[in-house]
């Protein structure tokens, strides 16, 4: 029973964007502005991003080209491969074929140099030599600090705490490629202090380390602040994954009946999903699942409303799913999916039926880790492992009704900085 991959040759790879605003049947609600709570200026998002972003972010244009020196990195990691999953089908017992697109083979192990390249191009086109972010489970510090190195930039990184503390090779690998990083809430920013005073003993959140990154950002000449999911650039980057894994599927001779992907703020989720979205929006029939943790359930038990993005209240106000900016997660191994917000896109996707969202527990997220580990050798980021589960409850359904079923799920990143987490499960001491 053969593992089969797909890939692509360099000419294949995307020359543009996928921009799904425009096709949307309802517009998206706009940002609004934190003190006149009218639709936000665009302008005035300068403070923080350079306009080549700020561009995107507001763009009506359906495809956006690819910058070429973006593209000449990409093809140091792009296409990643496609994967059909034979020895899990087996493993399982399934009539389901599961295909996955392995985001891990990229050289930060995550989906989330796909826009970090991106983001960094921009601002060194702006002339900006300095890039300030947050991080949660550090994939998107590892990756940001990675493209500053390709490009020149220096990289500030406020990692979430109990991941900083949880996942020290991921502060190394960081700090590897350059980046400075440090724990938040820290006391590099009046922020971080003012947290730090309130709740001396906090694990920290996604929410804190934006508040500090953006006050740094926009408090130090020559810096601009570089986010790793949520706004429409930032997914809009990410569409390379889908666009990719279409060509892909042709060569299987395959269409999925679902798209899987693990959800925190949404990038790889809506990565994988808008280029075939945008086939659904044209009569093809496919679902597409989010899969977010139980302790964290956004998508599953928020609010669609307008919230801040971050805890200190320094974003625009976005239209999404939320469980409040205040809102502190406990302290899961899926770092990546400790935030309290959706994508704004995404949130728009579930509010009008396009999406569907699950809410999934630690441990049998952590069963489904080591079910597709043993099968086919790959180890999974734990955020991952989310969208893994939700596979296999597809393929389990798939094999009660006793009908073929095609899944695709996006293996955002891979597992070898997390094995703290394998181990206190392989003990039994993981809590649900």
């Amino acid at each position: 029973m053969q593992t089969i991959k797909y890939l692509l040759h360099d000419d294949d790879l995307p020359r543009h964007y996928l921009n799904i605003l425009p096709l949307l049947p309802q517009a998206l609600a706009p940002p609004l502005d934190p003190q006149t709570r009218e639709p936000l200026d665009p302008g005035k998002m300068e403070a923080i991003f350079p306009m080549g972003l700020i561009e995107q972010e507001v763009s009506v244009q359906a495809e956006i080209p690819i910058p070429d020196e973006v593209r000449d990195v990409y093809a140091l990691y792009r296409a990643t491969p496609l994967i059909r999953a034979r020895r899990l089908e087996k493993a399982l017992g399934t009539p389901a074929r599961i295909y996955y697109k392995n985001e891990g083979a990229s050289p930060a192990g995550s989906h989330k140099l796909n826009t970090a390249i991106a983001q960094a191009y921009y601002n060194k086109q702006a002339g900006i030599g300095r890039l300030v972010t947050e991080t949660g489970a550090g994939q998107w510090g590892t990756a940001l600090s990675m493209a500053g190195t390709f490009l020149g930039l220096d990289v500030v990184v406020y990692m979430v705490r109990v991941s900083f503390d949880q996942k020290p090779y991921r502060r190394a690998v960081v700090e590897t490629f350059g980046g400075d990083i440090c724990a938040s809430p820290s006391d590099k920013t009046q922020i971080g202090k003012r947290i730090r005073a309130e709740k001396p003993d906090t694990s920290g959140s996604l929410g804190m380390a934006i508040s500090e990154a953006i006050e740094d950002a926009v408090g130090t000449p020559g810096s601009k602040y570089a986010l790793g999911s949520v706004l429409n650039h930032v997914i809009l980057h990410q569409t390379v994954i889908g666009l990719e894994a279409q060509k892909q599927m042709e060569l299987a001779g395959d269409y999925p009946d679902v798209v899987i992907g693990c959800h925190g703020g949404g990038s790889n989720f809506a990565g994988i999903v808008l280029p075939f979205l945008r086939d659904k929006l044209n009569g093809r029939d496919v679902r597409f699942v989010a899969a977010e943790p139980r302790s964290c359930p956004t998508l599953t038990e928020g609010e669609f409303r307008y919230d801040f993005g971050d805890t200190g209240g320094m974003t625009p106000l976005l239209k999404m799913y939320t469980l409040g900016c205040d809102f502190v997660p406990p302290s899961i191994h899926a770092g990546g999916l400790r935030y309290h917000g959706a994508a704004p896109i995404v949130s728009h996707l579930l509010h009008h039926g396009l999406i569907e969202a699950t809410a999934l527990g630690q441990k049998e997220v952590f069963d489904a880790a080591l079910t597709f580990a043993r099968a086919e050798g790959v180890i999974p980021a734990p955020e991952s492992a989310h969208a893994i589960r939700a596979a296999i409850v597809e393929a389990e359904r798939a094999k009660l009704e006793g009908r073929e079923r095609v899944i695709l799920f996006n293996l955002s990143g891979h597992g070898h900085f997390d094995m703290a987490a394998y181990s206190r499960y392989l003990e039994g001491g993981m809590e649900d």
